[in-house]
C-alpha cells in the first residue's frame, strides 16, 4: 500500500458499481442465485468473524494509545455485529419473513460510516477529546449496546418496520448520509496520506469506497440477483483492506518469536524502542534525516522523561503517553529548512521565529494521526516556560500541561549534555546547575528538584542513555 494515486480508490469502487449497472440493468445477463442456505452461513460467519477481529483492533487501539484506532473498531464492530443480524434473519431459518434482512444492513453501514467519519476528524477535536476520555468504555459499551439491538431484533423482527429503511424516502436520505459522510473520509485521510504515506490511511480510503458502492447496491440491487450478491464480497473487502493496513501500520514485531521476547525484557530502553509501531518509527527516521542530532536526542529525551516520569509517580498508561509523545515531540522539525536547522552560527530573528514554529507543525501533523491529547500537549508545549516566556503559546505556570513540562526538563538537559555543532557538550554539574537556576523560570520547580533526587539516587538514569545513543549507527539499528 505505497504511493497509492487517488485515482486507484475511486477505479476499484468504480469498475464493480458498473459491472452492477450492467447486470441490473440487463446488458449483461443478471442470474438468479437464491441460495439462503449459503447467504445465512456465509453472511453469519464472516460478520461474526470481523466482530471478534474488531475486538482485538480495539484493544490494539487502548494499547498505542489510539483513539482513531478505537473508532475503526467500532466502525468494524457495527458492521460485523448488524451484518451478522442480516445474515441470522435470513428468510425462514431462525425467523420468518420479514423485512430485517434489508434494515439491518443498511443500519450496519449507516453505523460504521458514522464511527470511521469520527475517526477522520483530528484528536484535538472537542468532541473527540470527550470520547477519548471514556475510551476504555467504548468498545465494551458498544458491543453490549448491538448485542442488545439485534437480539431484540430476532426475537420480534416487526418493530424495525417503526423505521421504513427500506422504502422511500428514508432509505435515499440515508444513502444520501453514507456517500456524503464517506466522501468527507476519503477526503481527510487522503490529504492526511500525502503526507504520511501511512498504510492505514490509504486502506481506509479504499474501505470507505467500497461502502458506498455497497449502500448503492443495497439502494437499488434486487434479491438474490447476481448484482445483488455483489455489495457482500464489497464489505468483505472493506474490513480485510482495513485490517491488512493496521497490521502494515501497527505491527511492533515481524516475528511472533521477537514479540514475545519484547514482552520480557527488562532493558527500560530495549522496551521502548520494542513498543514503538512502524508509523512513529517513520517519523523518528524522518527527523534522523533532516538532522543527525536529532535521532538520539529523541531517544534520550524519552528515556530521561521515562525516569522523571517514574520519580513523580505517574500511572502506566501516563507512563505510554510520556514514551509516545517523548519519541515525536520533535516531529515538527521535518518542515524547517536543512541550512536553518542545521545552522552552526547565530540565528537570525527570521530563522528563529521558523524553529519557534516547529512545535506546531508537529502538533498539526498528530492531531490527524490518532495521537491522544497528552501526546499532543508534549508535542506543542515542550518549549513552553513557567514564567510565560516561551513558546508557541506563551502559557504560564501550571497552564503548561504536566507532561510537557516534564518532557521540558529532559529536553534541555540532553540539549545541554550533547555535542551542538555550535559548541560541546556540557557536563552533567553544569547542565544540573543551569536547570536548578532555571526553577520557576523556566522550569516546574517539582519536576527539576524530582530529577535532581533521581540523579543523585541513581547515576545511570543519566549516564546510560547517553552511551546507548553514542553514536548514529545505533540509532539507525533502532528505527529500521
Amino acid at each position: 500500500m505505497k504511493n497509492h494515486n487517488i485515482y486507484w480508490p475511486i477505479l476499484l469502487a468504480f469498475i464493480p458499481y458498473i459491472i452492477f449497472e450492467l447486470l441490473h440493468t440487463g446488458l449483461i445477463q443478471d442470474i438468479y442465485l437464491k441460495i439462503p442456505k449459503g447467504h445465512f452461513y456465509i453472511v453469519s460467519l464472516v460478520s461474526l468473524l470481523a466482530s471478534f477481529i474488531s475486538i482485538g483492533v480495539g484493544i490494539s487501539g487502548l494499547r498505542i494509545r489510539n483513539i482513531k484506532i478505537v473508532f475503526l473498531s467500532l466502525s468494524f464492530m457495527s458492521l460485523g455485529l448488524m451484518f451478522a443480524v442480516h445474515g441470522l434473519s435470513t428468510p425462514n431459518f431462525i425467523i420468518g419473513i420479514s423485512n430485517l434482512p434489508g434494515i439491518s444492513a443498511q443500519i450496519s453501514l449507516l453505523l460504521a460510516t458514522i464511527w470511521m467519519w469520527l475517526s477522520s476528524f483530528p484528536t484535538d477535536n472537542k468532541i473527540i477529546d470527550l470520547f477519548a476520555k471514556k475510551q476504555h468504555l467504548l468498545l465494551p459499551v458498544w458491543t453490549a449496546t448491538l448485542l442488545i439491538i439485534g437480539t431484540i431484533g430476532l426475537i420480534k423482527p416487526s418493530l424495525v418496520d417503526i423505521i421504513p429503511f427500506n422504502d422511500k424516502p428514508l432509505n435515499i436520505i440515508v444513502t444520501i448520509v453514507i456517500i456524503v459522510l464517506n466522501c468527507i473520509t476519503v477526503y481527510r485521510y487522503y490529504q492526511s496520506y500525502r503526507y504520511t504515506r501511512f498504510p492505514l490511511q490509504i486502506a481506509i480510503v479504499y474501505s470507505s469506497c467500497w461502502i458506498m458502492v455497497s449502500q448503492l447496491i443495497i439502494l437499488r440491487g434486487v434479491l438474490w440477483n447476481l448484482s445483488w450478491w455483489m455489495y457482500h464480497f464489497l464489505l468483505l473487502a472493506s474490513m480485510v483492506v482495513v485490517i491488512v493496513g493496521l497490521v502494515r501500520q501497527y505491527m511492533v514485531k515481524g516475528t511472533l518469536n521477537e514479540s514475545i521476547r519484547s514482552l520480557f525484557t527488562n532493558d527500560p530502553f530495549e522496551r521502548i524502542t520494542n513498543s514503538i509501531s512502524p508509523s512513529v518509527k517513520d517519523f523518528v527516521a524522518a527527523t534522523e534525516k533532516k538532522d543527525n542530532y536529532t535521532a538520539g536526542h529523541t531517544f534520550r529525551v524519552t528515556m530521561y522523561a521515562l525516569y522523571l516520569a517514574r520519580e513523580l509517580r505517574l500511572k502506566p498508561e501516563e507512563l505510554k503517553a510520556i514514551v509516545q509523545g517523548g519519541l515525536v515531540h520533535d516531529v515538527g522539525k521535518i518542515s524547517i529548512p536543512d541550512a536553518v536547522l542545521n545552522k552552526p552560527g547565530k540565528l537570525s530573528p527570521e530563522e528563529w521565529s521558523l524553529i519557534e514554529q516547529h512545535p506546531i507543525e508537529g502538533y498539526d501533523m498528530c492531531k490527524n494521526l490518532g495521537f491522544l491529547k497528552d501526546e499532543l500537549d508534549i508535542i506543542r508545549h515542550h518549549h513552553e516556560k513557567w514564567d510565560g516566556s516561551g513558546y508557541p503559546d506563551k502559557l504560564k505556570g501550571e497552564a503548561i500541561p504536566y507532561f510537557a513540562r516534564i518532557v521540558a526538563v529532559a529536553d534541555v538537559y540532553d540539549a545541554l549534555t550533547s555535542d551542538r555543532a555550535y559548541r560541546k557538550a556540557w557536563t552533567h554539574e553544569e547542565a544540573m546547575n543551569v536547570l536548578k537556576e532555571n526553577k520557576g523560570i523556566h522550569f516546574d520547580p517539582k519536576c527539576v528538584e524530582g530529577w535532581e533526587k533521581l540523579c543523585l539516587r541513581n547515576t545511570t538514569v543519566y549516564q546510560s542513555p547517553a552511551q546507548t545513543m553514542l553514536d548514529r549507527d545505533s540509532i539507525h539499528k533502532l528505527i529500521t
